[in-house]
């Protein structure tokens, strides 16, 4: 694999290409590069957003609008704040029907605030959900977390009260079930709102590959979706599954456990990270490099910070420096750059000397 510079760094800030384009800023104006250098939207806006399915919030004059990949107006600028689209909406907030925030469309509905009320407005500016809520998450599969009276319940998108209001605290549902607080207590429910694990824990993360982390009596260990503890709470910091083990520490040490608790990598690191595209980050005598599921050190604990593989390539710091590696552990480009990054669409950004530029993957 060869990785180039092909577009300078001269650029006062950058985004990482998405749909094709990437937001980079020039004296004191964002405006859309392509993948060889070429301004295919000029450097007019004061802020702006990658590009997702086919549109970009910008901000002009102090507000928020959407352009399309041509630089065409699609959406007003009425918004005091706007995200990128996802699945077909974007959040918004609201005062008089004027948009003070916005943020990512989910799912043709899009929270917004109105007199510090949050409701749900269409790809239309329509207001389908009223602005009642003092706070509110996306949709997300239907359904979306909002906030009512200081207690959280979930909403579908004709606004009825799908779960109700009673939980201190919501999650996302992953993988059929969310995590709720309720009296400083976590449990889980389906999304029908039945608690289908009881709120007994001290904390708990979101389910992964079919197991949860959950701590209790100080000490962390892995339930199933019956709520069977499946590895005994015996840790002292847990995270989640990952390509079938989780890291875990214990007596200050952390390693990798598998789904039937078995630890397949002992406990002697400082620190790891979970497993991404088969190699981990782990960091041992302070210093940070790569193992395999097996425990194998695939790349020499010699660096100063070590991110995950993204593109078959990661980010590592030596001193204060940045380059990337594979995941073989060649260093495909030295560490020369100011600030890390994760290659998106072949590309990704990089800072030297207070500018802006794109390293480029390129066959040979």
């Amino acid at each position: 694999m060869k990785v180039e510079l092909i577009i300078s760094c001269m650029y006062d800030s950058a985004n990482d290409f998405s749909e094709g384009l990437a937001a980079v800023k020039l004296d004191g104006k964002w405006g859309y590069i392509d993948k060889n250098s070429n301004v295919v939207i000029s450097f007019a806006y004061d802020g702006a957003d990658n590009f997702s399915e086919g549109l970009a919030a910008v901000k002009l004059d102090g507000k928020w609008g959407y352009i399309d990949k041509n630089g065409n107006e699609v959406i007003n600028f009425a918004h005091d704040r706007a995200r990128s689209f996802s699945e077909g909406l974007a959040i918004v907030i609201s005062y008089d029907y004027n948009y003070d925030e916005a943020s990512s469309f989910s799912e043709s509905l899009v929270p917004v605030e109105l007199d510090e009320k949050y409701g749900f407005i269409d790809t239309s500016g329509n207001m389908v959900i009223n602005s009642v809520y003092n706070n509110a998450g996306d949709f997300y599969k239907d359904l979306a977390p909002v906030e009512l009276d200081r207690k959280w319940g979930f909403i579908d998108k004709g606004g009825n009260e799908v779960i109700k209001f009673m939980y201190d605290r919501v999650e996302y549902f992953y993988e059929g079930l969310a995590s709720v607080t309720i009296n400083e207590k976590c449990g889980f429910i389906d999304k029908n709102g039945n608690e289908v694990i009881k709120c007994l824990y001290g904390c708990v993360f979101r389910f992964s590959e079919s197991l949860a982390s959950v701590k209790i009596n100080g000490k962390w260990g892995f339930i199933d979706k019956n709520g069977n503890e499946v590895i005994k709470c015996a840790y002292d910091v847990v995270g989640i599954f990952s390509e079938g083990l989780a890291d875990v520490r214990i007596n200050g040490k952390w390693g990798f456990i598998d789904t039937n608790g078995n630890e397949v990598i002992t406990c002697v690191y400082d620190r790891v990270h979970c497993f991404s595209k088969g190699l981990a980050p782990v960091r041992l005598n302070g210093k940070w490099g790569y193992i395999d599921k097996s425990g194998n050190e695939i790349i020499k604990c010699i660096y100063d910070e070590a991110c995950h593989f993204s593109e078959g390539l990661a980010a590592v710091r030596l001193g204060e420096k940045w380059g990337f590696v594979d995941t073989k552990g060649n260093e495909i480009i030295k560490c020369v750059y100011d600030c890390d990054g994760f290659f998106s669409e072949d590309l990704v950004a990089v800072r030297l000397n207070g500018k802006y530029g794109f390293l480029a993957k390129t066959e040979g």
